[in-house]
């Protein structure tokens, strides 16, 4: 081994003219490996015509001095090139050391013979390294035309822990793509022998009321309505049982929601002692069952709040958008509609009762992902809600917006240009 390293040391010095400390003290130290073996630029023998991965020496010195190796077309990188002219040199961004051994290796005697197929592979090189940025601007500009990215409403709420402003994208990401396993089939009173569509209406226009009286959460009512028509949608209810389901759905729509639960008592109280309290609380273990415990789903309350700040709103845009969206629980027919629809559809409508005309910005579009010309037929059906709400025996909605407390929101004239 030893006999090997200095005769390669000293075929490299005959060579080329090498003054270099280190690298004589590493040809006399024998637990170094030959030069030829780690395959440096010195003392290698030259295969001619042949192509390495790496660019050669003489690639080098004629794309430009310090090119050691293909550097990654990043964004910046290809943005950078971009503006650059076609014939303009490549920066330099190899060490001191690759450019002494490039320039040494250059003037080699053995490497003045494949010039001429440098030179081809040198401007081959060059073809394909502009052929690779083409086309990586081209992608680059068909994922920007492509991915529209919707404008910050959160960097107001930076400071506001309860905002989770880092990852609410995330949790309206997962809203978005669980909202249909809160969905019922719009037709599933057909398979109900004892109750019809008329009679929901009559219990969830009772329940709002109910639940206006005990002053409880927003969220405590759509999660209500939500326990109901997935319960009846699994479940055939007899009409005299009804009051309970929707009683109990309400006592467990608390449990899920609310600080302070209403007791039991006081449900007995509110249906005029119609039932006890094994009635109830057997008709809670029923409906948990049939819903295997599952009481977190996206109801539209959930997107009202994020499409109300996409939309900018104020008190009056919101409490009009709401008592839209309540009158929605109330019929039947909107079940049909995704709850995310529902409440676009109602921010959309509120904003068009307003100011008189169409009003829908792409913040809002961007956000909510419905376009005006998506959310027109749930918008026109409210707009008929709206229109019928002070007339009829189902007037509980109207006259909770009726009251200064929510800003006499119902008082407001329908959107009937959108008919």
């Amino acid at each position: 081994m030893e006999n090997r390293v200095r005769s390669e040391s000293r075929s490299t010095m005959e060579g080329v003219k090498f003054g270099s400390e280190a690298a004589v003290a590493a040809a006399g130290n024998t637990n170094r490996r030959a030069l030829r073996d780690i395959k440096n630029i010195i003392g290698a023998p030259h295969q001619h015509l042949a192509v390495s991965k790496k660019p050669s020496a003489a690639d080098a010195k004629n794309q430009g001095a310090g090119f050691a190796g293909h550097r990654p077309v990043t964004r910046k990188f290809a943005a950078t090139l971009a503006t650059q002219p076609a014939n303009a040199p490549l920066a330099p961004i190899g060490s001191e050391r690759q450019k002494r051994n490039a320039e040494t290796a250059f003037h080699a005697p053995s490497d003045m013979e494949c010039t001429k197929v440098s030179d081809d592979l040198s401007v081959q090189h060059l073809s394909d390294m502009d052929e690779m940025m083409t086309n990586e601007l081209k992608e680059i500009d068909m994922e920007d035309s492509e991915e529209e990215v919707a404008p910050d409403i959160d960097s107001c709420d930076a400071g506001n822990s309860l905002a989770v402003v880092e990852y609410v994208d995330e949790i309206y990401s997962f809203y978005r793509r669980s909202e249909d396993l809160s969905c019922v089939s719009p037709s599933y009173m057909s398979h109900q022998t004892d109750i019809n569509e008329k009679m929901r209406g009559i219990l969830i226009d009772w329940l709002i009321e109910v639940h206006y009286k005990l002053e409880l959460l927003g969220e405590t009512l759509f999660l209500t309505v939500n326990i109901i028509d997935r319960y009846l949608a699994r479940e055939n209810v007899v009409r005299k049982k009804l009051q309970l389901v929707g009683v109990t759905a309400m006592l467990l729509a608390c449990k899920y929601e609310e600080v302070s639960v209403p007791v039991v008592e006081d449900l007995i109280l509110i249906c005029d002692r119609a039932y006890t309290r094994a009635d109830i609380l057997e008709m809670e273990r029923t409906i948990v069952d049939r819903l295997e415990f599952d009481m977190s789903v996206p109801t539209p309350y959930c997107f009202m709040r994020r499409f109300l700040k996409a939309a900018k709103s104020d008190k009056k845009l919101e409490l009009l958008a709401f008592f839209i969206i309540e009158l929605s629980l109330v019929d039947y027919g909107m079940l049909k509609f995704q709850p995310s629809m529902l409440a676009a559809a109602a921010i959309y409508t509120a904003q068009c009762t307003i100011n008189g005309f169409k009003s829908w910005n792409k913040c809002c579009e961007l956000h909510t992902k419905y376009s005006e010309e998506q959310l027109m037929d749930c918008s026109r059906m409210m707009v008929e809600l709206h229109q019928g709400a002070a007339h009829g025996k189902l007037t509980g909605v109207h006259r909770k917006y009726s009251t200064f407390k929510y800003g006499c929101a119902a008082k407001s004239e329908p959107a009937v240009f959108l008919l």
